[in-house]
């Protein structure tokens, strides 16, 4: 006991927060009770920690969380005064996978995962693209079977179906199929024998698969799983030399966190993202530049976001017309950005309009099912904010048309909040003939 020294690094932590050690020891609290394990430290724990009394293991991750939610910057274990995490039980890339497919395809499980999946990390240690290149020991050949390119290419067209079923019913039903294929599938042809040409294209879409499976989490909002989805997509980018899935995951990863309000590190991810694209066609750089307007918005940096914005237009422009491929920027996502970014900046009536013309410009063949509720929602939302009431009725209704045909927790939490909106106005007929048919539409929504 006598030979304890106060944690300077977590002091110095502490110090540029500008907490209190109340403050300190509830925001533990919460990072802890997103997690599913809810803690109730108060000012004393605080303090022994500053005073060089260790937390538990399990704990410390949770004061980085908060450390770094706090200065919008990762904290790592050896910044905090902390011994670096026990590596004794890391596993290869491969097998990696397979844990985390095993236990998301299970569905005894799920609620399980669930309860512990939904952290998301602003302090994530996102590999770079020169640790993750030639990271080739994550698929060492087995003695199972060979593969060629007709396996490889089974997986490409696999995962496009699955992301034809994610557009058009949603994460939840799509996600248990994506984490079955995964561990049944490419898995085992990950450890076969394969030449190296068919090796990389192998790993390539792989990397594309758990890109695919990552967005179906952020569908459902378990955020922490979709985190190591996309983590494990960059290993495999950079094991397959694939740029573009890699950027194109930094990217969606930016869109996650822009969607729950960390624009900080949206703008980080987007950044990353576009800095590493290795094409410069117009719509990649359209493709980049409106998710960096959008996370310049959330973030408060509107200069950077109306610039961005404006570079958005210039390549969309430029870029050649014809059919969108798989993460393609259409007319219409220029057009659903600009509506965030002047939401962002508090246009709200400029904010409708761009919605409203998102939806004139939507291509039924090219734009997913869930999109079109989620963003019909937040039209709604917005015509209410602007006093349209009658308006945002009726797009709420055409919300609920479609909504017994999705299972996503993004539109869940639209139609939610449309009930929390709605109750003040059920004197207007529009709003109780709303309300009604809501009742009967989503009755799980309406508590």
């Amino acid at each position: 006991m006598g030979d304890r020294q106060p944690n300077e690094g977590l002091a110095r932590l502490f110090r540029e927060t500008g907490w209190t050690l109340r403050q300190f020891a509830q925001e533990v609290n919460k990072v802890a009770t997103e997690r599913g394990k809810p803690t109730r430290y108060e000012r004393p724990s605080a303090y022994q920690w500053l005073d060089g009394h260790m937390p538990r293991d399990e704990v410390r991750p949770l004061l980085l969380e908060a450390l770094a939610r706090r200065l919008n910057r990762p904290v790592t274990h050896a910044e905090a005064g902390f011994p670096a995490p026990s590596e004794s039980d890391d596993v290869s890339t491969v097998e990696g996978l397979l844990d985390l497919g095993r236990q998301d395809m299970d569905p005894t499980r799920r609620s399980v995962i669930g309860a512990g999946a939904k952290l998301f990390s602003v302090a994530l240690a996102v590999p770079g693209w020169q640790d993750v290149v030639g990271r080739m020991e994550a698929v060492q050949s087995g003695r199972m079977q060979r593969i060629g390119t007709p396996e490889v290419q089974s997986v490409v067209d696999m995962t496009d179906r699955l992301g034809d079923l994610d557009d058009q019913f949603g994460g939840r039903y799509a996600r248990p199929m994506a984490a079955a294929f995964m561990v049944n599938i490419v898995a085992p042809y990950l450890k076969a024998d394969a030449s190296s040409e068919v090796r990389k294209a192998m790993v390539g879409a792989a990397s594309w698969l758990c890109y695919l499976t990552g967005w179906m989490a952020v569908d459902e909002g378990l955020h922490g799983i979709a985190q190591q989805y996309y983590v494990k997509g960059l290993e495999f980018a950079g094991a397959s030399e694939d740029h573009m899935a890699y950027c194109h995951i930094l990217r969606g990863m930016s869109v996650q966190s822009v969607d729950l309000g960390h624009g900080s590190t949206a703008v980080s991810w987007a950044n990353a993202a576009s800095e590493a694209a290795p094409d410069v066609t117009p719509r990649t750089a359209a493709f980049m530049a409106g998710q960096q307007a959008h996370s310049f918005a959330v973030a408060g940096e509107r200069f950077k976001a109306l610039r961005s914005i404006g570079e958005t237009e210039v390549a969309m422009s430029k870029a050649a017309s014809g059919q969108q491929t798989f993460g393609g920027y259409s007319p219409a996502t220029l057009a659903y950005h600009t509506a965030q970014v002047r939401y962002a900046l508090g246009d709200v009536a400029g904010s409708v309009d761009s919605l409203q013309l998102h939806f004139r410009l939507r291509d039924p063949k090219n734009e997913s099912h869930r999109s079109e509720l989620r963003f019909g929602a937040l039209l709604a939302e917005r015509q209410l904010e602007i006093g349209y009431l009658d308006a945002a009725c009726a797009t709420w209704m055409k919300v609920l048309d479609g909504y017994p045909s999705i299972s996503s927790d993004k539109v869940d939490m639209r139609v939610k909040e449309m009930f929390r909106l709605i109750r003040p106005h059920l004197k207007n007929a529009s709003a109780r003939d709303l309300y009604e048919r809501a009742r009967l539409v989503a009755p799980s929504m309406a508590a």
